[in-house]
């Protein structure tokens, strides 16, 4: 497959598929025209990875998690363990959303939303800052 192929394929795009061979996540074959040439086992890796990233991995994560699955005598509590520490990471965001969101909603519902300058929203935020 070429890199216009195998990019469709797995989902990504092409800029994408040539800075994961750059990063060294895939080896293309060049031919001696140098085009790149891709196999299953290269498109395989590219979903991997691409499906990695839409569950929010880090690319070191996802060159661990590669480097786990390569690996027929990898335990589970390794992959568990890079897992744990994601989950542990969007957890740590939502729970900073929820509370952006709180403060923002009270200093929402302060504000009249009317045609005087007194507003605070902007109070909220310069008290905050």
């Amino acid at each position: 497959m070429n890199i216009s192929e195998v990019a469709k394929r797995a989902g990504l795009p092409v800029k994408t598929v040539r800075y994961y061979e750059e990063i060294g996540l895939v080896r293309a074959n060049r031919a001696a025209n140098g085009y790149r040439s891709y196999g299953p086992r290269d498109l395989h890796r590219l979903a991997f990875v691409g499906r990695a990233r839409s569950l929010g991995f880090s690319v070191l994560d996802c060159r661990t998690l590669l480097q786990l699955y390569d690996d027929p005598a990898r335990a589970s509590a390794d992959v568990k363990a890079v897992a744990q520490t994601h989950l542990d990471e969007i957890d740590a965001k939502i729970e900073a959303l929820r509370a952006m969101r709180d403060t923002l909603s009270t200093l929402v519902s302060a504000c009249a939303g009317d045609q005087r300058p007194d507003c605070p929203i902007l109070r909220g935020i310069a008290v905050s800052g």
